[in-house]
C-alpha cells in the first residue's frame, strides 16, 4: 500500500510540473503578447487622432512582437487594477510607464529602459517656483501611481513629509482630466512623470511649466508575473536587439524621449556602425580617386 501511494504521488506531482510547464509557455507557444496599458498615458501609451491605441511602449512591444512573429494584443486597463490583471493572466505583463523601484520584489521585471523623474507642474503665473511655494495648494496625482506612492512613502526619498504640507491631494483616474482641472484652476499643480509633462506641455501648447525641483528620479521597466523568467528573458534579449538595430533610438526620437532611454546599443554593435561607416567612407574614397 504505502509504495502505490508513493507512486501515486510521485505520478502526481509530475503531472502538476506537467501543467506548470505549458502554462508558463502558453503565451508563448499561442504567439500571442497581451500587453496591459494606460490608454491615458501619453507619450507611452493613449489613443491618436485616427482612433488607434500607439506610444513609444506600444510601437516598441510591436517591434518586439515582430522579431518573435506574435500577433500583439493591446489591452487598456485600469491603472489601480493592473495587478489583479496581470495575476489573473488576462495580460501578459504592464508595459507602459511602469516604475520599477520599489516594487522590485513583486513583479519579475524587464532591464530598465527608460530614466524617469517625479516633477511637478503648475501655471506659468502660479507664484510657485519651487517645491516650499506648494504649502497649503491643492495638488493633483493620478490614482496608483508612482508618484502618489512617493507622495505617501515615510521611507527614505519618500515625499510625505511635502504632502503634509499641501492644503489637499487630489486623486484623478488619468492626467488628462488633471490637467484639464489645472488648466481650469481647480488645482495648483500636478505631481506627474516628466516625459508625461513634457507630453502634455508640448501638446496644450503655452501656460504650463515644470518646477526646476525634482521629487525623485526613478525608472520605467517591463513587469511581468512574479516568476515569469522564461518570458522575461525573451524579451529582453529582442529590446537589446531593437537597442543594437537603431529601432530603440528611432522610437525615442519620434516620441521625443531621446534623453530618458537608457536602452542603448551593446559595444559590438556600437563597433559594426562604426566599420561600416569607416567602409563606407573609405568607398566615397576610393571612387573619388577613380573619378580623378
Amino acid at each position: 500500500m504505502k509504495k502505490k501511494a508513493v507512486a501515486v504521488l510521485v505520478t502526481a506531482v509530475m503531472a502538476m510540473r506537467m501543467v506548470s510547464a505549458v502554462s508558463v509557455q502558453a503565451g508563448i507557444e499561442d504567439k500571442t503578447l497581451i500587453v496591459g496599458f494606460d490608454a491615458e498615458y501619453p507619450p507611452y501609451g493613449y489613443m491618436d487622432d485616427d482612433g488607434e491605441y500607439t506610444g513609444f511602449d506600444l510601437e516598441l512591444a510591436q517591434a518586439v512582437c515582430d522579431l518573435e512573429e506574435w500577433e500583439l494584443e493591446k489591452k487598456p486597463i485600469n491603472w489601480d487594477s493592473k495587478d489583479m490583471e496581470l495575476n489573473s493572466g488576462s495580460i501578459d505583463c504592464i508595459w507602459n510607464g511602469f516604475t520599477m523601484n520599489g516594487r522590485e520584489d513583486d513583479y519579475t521585471f524587464s532591464d530598465p529602459y527608460v530614466d524617469n523623474s517625479q516633477v511637478i507642474v503648475v501655471a506659468e503665473d502660479s507664484g510657485i517656483d519651487k517645491l516650499t511655494d506648494l504649502a497649503g495648494k491643492t495638488v493633483g496625482v493620478q490614482a496608483a501611481s508612482a508618484a502618489l506612492d512617493l507622495l505617501q512613502s515615510e521611507e527614505e526619498g519618500g515625499q510625505k513629509e511635502l504632502a503634509d504640507t499641501f492644503g489637499s491631494l487630489n486623486e484623478f483616474a488619468d492626467y488628462n482630466t488633471a490637467f484639464t482641472e489645472l488648466q481650469a484652476g481647480a488645482l495648483d499643480a500636478l505631481a506627474i512623470d516628466i516625459g508625461v509633462a513634457k507630453y502634455q506641455l508640448n501638446s496644450r501648447g503655452e501656460g504650463f511649466k515644470i518646477l526646476d525641483e525634482t521629487l525623485n528620479t526613478e525608472q520605467y521597466a517591463i513587469g511581468f508575473k512574479k516568476g515569469n523568467d522564461e518570458l522575461c528573458g525573451i524579451v529582453n534579449a529582442d529590446l537589446q536587439k531593437l537597442a543594437d538595430d537603431g529601432t530603440v533610438a528611432e522610437l525615442a526620437e519620434k516620441y521625443e524621449i531621446s534623453d530618458m532611454v537608457t536602452l542603448k546599443a551593446s559595444d559590438d554593435a556600437s563597433k559594426d556602425d562604426a566599420k561600416d561607416d569607416t567602409e563606407a567612407a573609405d568607398d566615397t574614397e576610393a571612387d573619388t580617386a577613380e573619378e580623378k
